[in-house]
């Protein structure tokens, strides 16, 4: 039997442009094995100060609503302190207090319960750093 707590690190290459990343399949393959069919609650963490997680919908241009939303309020420009990297990434750590870096979420009999149209998704506006690292624990 899987101990009451588990967990994973998964390495995700998001590239050099700004994006939303879907991992559901990802959670819902490691609670497959973690959660082996029980009721607890699934953590998603970025430890990355420039990145968040969102649950939203995906694929019917929601992903790109938010990163143009994202735009309208952290707009990619030299207004910030903090400056280092390309134009405008003091924005990126602005980020996560808009997009947070976590999200838990509830687990029945084993599976991800998300609402019909959510996905479990990665956040990132960074464009100096293409590799993310995201922590999935399980609680049950």
């Amino acid at each position: 039997m899987p101990h009451a707590f588990t967990t994973k690190v998964l390495d995700v290459a998001t590239g050099a442009a700004e994006t939303v990343t879907d991992l559901t399949r990802e959670c819902e393959k490691f609670l497959e094995e973690a959660a082996a069919g029980r009721d607890g609650l699934l953590h998603v963490f970025v430890p990355h100060a420039t990145a968040g997680i969102a649950v939203i919908e995906t694929g019917a241009g929601s992903d790109h609503d938010l990163l143009s939303a994202l735009h309208v309020l952290l707009p990619a420009d030299d207004r910030y302190q903090h400056r280092h990297g390309s134009p405008g990434h003091g924005r990126d750590h602005v980020l996560p207090a808009l997009v947070p870096p976590h999200a838990t979420l509830p687990v029945i009999g084993g599976r991800l319960e998300l609402g019909t149209w959510q996905s479990v998704c990665l956040v990132d506006t960074n464009r100096d750093n293409p590799q993310r690292q995201v922590r999935l624990s399980f609680l049950g």
